[in-house]
């Protein structure tokens, strides 16, 4: 997930410098989704994932 995160902050990247600030805004937007869900995924999997039995 953090991996499609930064691909479309490369892409929100290359379309701001070439003049898609409309893509750019999206894809920044979508960005920000996937690196917060992210975050929360990997906080949830630290607290739970350690179980010992």
């Amino acid at each position: 997930m953090l991996g499609w995160a930064a691909l479309f902050f490369i892409i929100a990247l290359i379309a701001g410098v070439t003049g898609f600030f409309w893509l750019a805004s999206a894809a920044a937007a979508v960005a920000k989704v996937l690196f917060f869900v992210f975050l929360i995924l990997f906080v949830v999997s630290l607290i739970f994932g350690r179980r010992r039995v």
